[in-house]
Protein backbone atom coordinates (compact mmCIF):
# COMPACT_ATOMS: atom_id res chain seq x y z
CA UNK A 1 0.00 0.00 0.00
CA UNK A 2 3.02 2.30 0.84
CA UNK A 3 3.90 2.50 -3.01
CA UNK A 4 0.37 3.05 -4.18
CA UNK A 5 0.39 6.55 -2.16
CA UNK A 6 0.98 9.61 -3.97
CA UNK A 7 3.11 11.21 -1.06
CA UNK A 8 3.98 14.07 -3.36
CA UNK A 9 0.32 15.28 -3.23
CA UNK A 10 -0.77 14.54 0.68
CA UNK A 11 -0.29 17.43 2.37
CA UNK A 12 0.48 21.35 1.66
CA UNK A 13 3.76 22.18 2.48
CA UNK A 14 5.19 23.35 5.94
CA UNK A 15 7.88 25.48 7.09
CA UNK A 16 9.17 26.02 10.04
CA UNK A 17 10.01 27.09 12.64
CA UNK A 18 6.55 26.21 13.87
CA UNK A 19 6.03 26.20 17.79
CA UNK A 20 3.53 26.92 20.08
CA UNK A 21 3.32 27.45 24.09
CA UNK A 22 2.75 23.23 24.57
CA UNK A 23 5.02 20.40 23.41
CA UNK A 24 2.48 17.30 22.60
CA UNK A 25 4.90 14.84 22.53
CA UNK A 26 6.28 15.47 25.86
CA UNK A 27 2.46 15.87 27.37
CA UNK A 28 1.88 12.50 26.41
CA UNK A 29 5.22 11.19 27.91
CA UNK A 30 4.48 12.71 31.23
CA UNK A 31 1.37 11.49 31.11
CA UNK A 32 1.95 7.59 30.76
CA UNK A 33 5.09 7.87 32.36
CA UNK A 34 3.55 9.16 35.62
CA UNK A 35 0.28 6.93 35.27
CA UNK A 36 1.66 3.90 36.76
CA UNK A 37 4.37 2.77 34.04
CA UNK A 38 6.77 0.78 34.82
CA UNK A 39 8.99 2.31 32.84
CA UNK A 40 11.73 4.12 35.23
CA UNK A 41 12.88 7.19 35.36
CA UNK A 42 10.21 8.96 32.36
CA UNK A 43 11.74 6.41 30.07
CA UNK A 44 9.32 8.41 27.18
CA UNK A 45 10.28 12.03 28.07
CA UNK A 46 13.77 10.91 27.93
CA UNK A 47 13.62 9.55 25.13
CA UNK A 48 11.74 12.57 23.51
CA UNK A 49 14.62 14.65 24.95
CA UNK A 50 17.12 12.84 22.80
CA UNK A 51 15.17 12.74 20.00
CA UNK A 52 14.78 16.61 19.98
CA UNK A 53 18.78 16.55 20.67
CA UNK A 54 19.14 14.12 17.42
CA UNK A 55 16.78 16.34 15.26
CA UNK A 56 19.40 19.68 15.97
CA UNK A 57 22.25 17.79 15.21
CA UNK A 58 20.55 17.01 12.21
CA UNK A 59 20.88 13.34 11.65
CA UNK A 60 19.43 11.45 8.96
CA UNK A 61 16.78 8.53 10.66
CA UNK A 62 17.75 5.09 10.61
CA UNK A 63 16.78 1.94 13.03
CA UNK A 64 19.93 2.91 15.21
CA UNK A 65 18.23 6.02 16.59
CA UNK A 66 14.86 4.65 17.15
CA UNK A 67 16.94 1.62 19.28
CA UNK A 68 18.54 4.09 20.96
CA UNK A 69 15.19 6.03 21.88
CA UNK A 70 13.74 2.63 22.67
CA UNK A 71 15.93 1.95 25.23
CA UNK A 72 15.22 4.95 27.21
CA UNK A 73 11.67 4.06 26.33
CA UNK A 74 11.46 0.70 27.53
CA UNK A 75 14.26 0.88 30.17
CA UNK A 76 16.42 -1.57 28.56
CA UNK A 77 20.23 -1.51 28.02
CA UNK A 78 19.83 -2.65 24.55
CA UNK A 79 16.64 -3.65 21.95
CA UNK A 80 17.05 -5.34 18.92
CA UNK A 81 14.84 -5.76 15.85
CA UNK A 82 12.37 -8.15 16.08
CA UNK A 83 13.35 -11.48 14.84
CA UNK A 84 9.54 -13.43 14.14
CA UNK A 85 6.37 -12.39 12.82
CA UNK A 86 4.09 -9.62 15.22
CA UNK A 87 0.43 -8.99 14.97
CA UNK A 88 -1.76 -6.97 15.72
CA UNK A 89 -5.72 -5.62 15.88
CA UNK A 90 -6.60 -8.80 17.38
CA UNK A 91 -4.77 -10.58 14.72
CA UNK A 92 -6.30 -9.03 11.84
CA UNK A 93 -2.82 -7.70 10.58
CA UNK A 94 0.36 -10.11 10.49
CA UNK A 95 3.60 -8.36 9.94
CA UNK A 96 6.12 -10.93 8.61
CA UNK A 97 9.84 -11.13 8.89
CA UNK A 98 12.35 -11.95 6.34
CA UNK A 99 16.32 -11.36 6.28
CA UNK A 100 15.24 -7.95 4.00
CA UNK A 101 13.13 -6.59 6.95
CA UNK A 102 15.10 -4.42 8.58
CA UNK A 103 17.34 -3.57 5.66
CA UNK A 104 13.90 -2.29 3.63
CA UNK A 105 12.81 -0.31 6.70
CA UNK A 106 16.17 1.79 7.29
CA UNK A 107 15.68 2.44 3.49
CA UNK A 108 12.16 3.82 3.90
CA UNK A 109 13.34 5.80 7.25
CA UNK A 110 15.84 7.33 5.25
CA UNK A 111 13.56 8.78 2.86
CA UNK A 112 11.77 11.25 5.90
CA UNK A 113 15.27 12.92 6.13
CA UNK A 114 16.24 13.00 2.37
CA UNK A 115 17.33 17.14 1.30
CA UNK A 116 16.54 16.51 -2.27
CA UNK A 117 12.46 15.50 -2.09
CA UNK A 118 9.68 16.54 -3.81
CA UNK A 119 7.40 15.07 -0.45
CA UNK A 120 6.30 18.09 1.69
CA UNK A 121 7.63 17.67 5.41
CA UNK A 122 4.03 16.90 6.59
CA UNK A 123 3.70 13.60 4.21
CA UNK A 124 7.32 12.99 5.41
CA UNK A 125 6.42 12.33 8.77
CA UNK A 126 3.24 10.83 8.38
CA UNK A 127 4.56 8.09 6.30
CA UNK A 128 7.95 7.66 8.37
CA UNK A 129 5.06 6.86 11.40
CA UNK A 130 3.22 4.51 9.49
CA UNK A 131 6.71 2.51 8.67
CA UNK A 132 7.27 2.10 12.09
CA UNK A 133 3.64 0.70 12.72
CA UNK A 134 3.59 -1.48 10.27
CA UNK A 135 7.23 -2.45 10.06
CA UNK A 136 6.72 -2.74 13.59
CA UNK A 137 10.48 -3.14 14.47
CA UNK A 138 10.67 -3.67 17.89
CA UNK A 139 8.65 -6.53 20.60
CA UNK A 140 7.20 -3.47 22.61
CA UNK A 141 6.59 0.14 22.47
CA UNK A 142 6.00 0.42 18.46
CA UNK A 143 3.39 3.10 19.34
CA UNK A 144 5.56 5.09 21.12
CA UNK A 145 8.63 4.69 18.84
CA UNK A 146 6.13 5.41 15.93
CA UNK A 147 5.33 8.89 17.97
CA UNK A 148 8.78 9.72 18.68
CA UNK A 149 9.45 9.39 14.97
CA UNK A 150 7.01 11.65 13.56
CA UNK A 151 8.27 14.05 16.05
CA UNK A 152 11.51 13.55 15.30
CA UNK A 153 10.81 14.16 11.24
CA UNK A 154 8.94 17.80 12.40
CA UNK A 155 11.68 18.69 14.66
CA UNK A 156 14.43 18.80 11.83
CA UNK A 157 12.57 21.33 10.42
CA UNK A 158 11.41 23.09 13.83
CA UNK A 159 8.01 22.00 13.81
CA UNK A 160 6.87 21.15 16.78
CA UNK A 161 2.95 20.19 17.74
CA UNK A 162 0.66 21.00 20.55
CA UNK A 163 -1.45 18.51 20.04
CA UNK A 164 -0.83 15.10 19.15
CA UNK A 165 -4.19 12.74 20.70
CA UNK A 166 -5.68 12.81 17.39
CA UNK A 167 -2.23 11.61 15.31
CA UNK A 168 -2.81 8.60 17.69
CA UNK A 169 -5.80 6.68 16.54
CA UNK A 170 -5.39 2.93 14.95
CA UNK A 171 -4.03 2.96 11.64
CA UNK A 172 -4.75 0.50 9.54
CA UNK A 173 -2.09 -0.94 6.86
CA UNK A 174 -4.42 -1.79 4.31
CA UNK A 175 -5.93 2.19 4.30
CA UNK A 176 -5.33 4.07 1.46
CA UNK A 177 -7.53 6.84 2.27
CA UNK A 178 -6.01 7.12 5.80
CA UNK A 179 -2.24 7.82 4.91
CA UNK A 180 -2.63 10.92 3.07
CA UNK A 181 -5.59 11.63 5.82
CA UNK A 182 -2.55 11.40 8.33
CA UNK A 183 -0.64 14.03 6.61
CA UNK A 184 -3.14 16.13 5.80
CA UNK A 185 -4.18 16.15 10.07
CA UNK A 186 -0.06 16.52 10.70
CA UNK A 187 -0.43 19.89 8.20
CA UNK A 188 -3.63 21.01 9.97
CA UNK A 189 -2.43 20.70 13.15
CA UNK A 190 0.74 22.18 12.68
CA UNK A 191 -1.02 24.85 10.70
CA UNK A 192 -3.04 26.10 13.95
CA UNK A 193 0.25 26.08 16.24
CA UNK A 194 1.31 28.65 13.37
CA UNK A 195 -1.74 30.73 13.29
CA UNK A 196 -1.67 30.68 17.19
CA UNK A 197 1.69 32.12 17.02
CA UNK A 198 0.75 35.14 14.65
CA UNK A 199 -2.09 36.01 16.83
CA UNK A 200 -0.15 35.85 20.21
CA UNK A 201 2.77 38.43 18.24
CA UNK A 202 0.49 40.87 17.65
CA UNK A 203 0.07 43.73 19.50
CA UNK A 204 -3.36 44.80 21.14
CA UNK A 205 -5.96 47.19 19.69
CA UNK A 206 -5.04 49.09 22.58
CA UNK A 207 -1.51 48.89 22.37
CA UNK A 208 -1.83 49.55 18.32
CA UNK A 209 -3.82 52.64 19.09
CA UNK A 210 -1.91 53.90 22.13
CA UNK A 211 -4.46 55.36 24.99
CA UNK A 212 -4.95 58.95 23.79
Amino acid sequence: MRSQIAWQEASGELVGPVRGTRDGIDAVAVARDGRGSTTPGGGMRAAWRSARRDAEADRPLGFGLLAGWQKQVLGRPDVAFRTLPAFAKGGRERYGIHEETQARFDEYLSQATETATDVPLPARAARAYLDVCFFHPFDDGNARSALLTLGFVLAREQVFLEEVGPVRVPRYADDPVGAPALARLIHVLAGAVARRGEVLAQPSARRRCGRG
